[in-house]
């Protein structure tokens, strides 16, 4: 996943979330074959890095609008 420095992924924290729950219950089941669980565990870090993206905008987010924040 490569999007420009200041670009939103398309992906919303929750498509990503669910995808990421998604890929370490894969894991977590076995069976897979060594390829499988290295391309899994790849996009399971790309996954975590959209989710902390998104988590690291709201708190952006909420500290901009924090009342303290405010000039006088």
């Amino acid at each position: 996943m490569s999007t420009p420095a200041n670009a939103e992924p398309t992906t919303t924290y929750e498509q990503a979330r669910e995808e990421l729950a998604d890929v370490v219950r894969r894991l977590e089941a076995g069976g897979l074959t060594l390829e499988d669980s290295l391309s899994l565990w790849e996009r399971g870090e790309e996954l975590a890095t959209l989710c902390q993206h998104w988590l690291d905008r709201a708190r952006e987010r909420l500290a901009a609008a924090a009342p303290g924040d405010q000039p006088e």
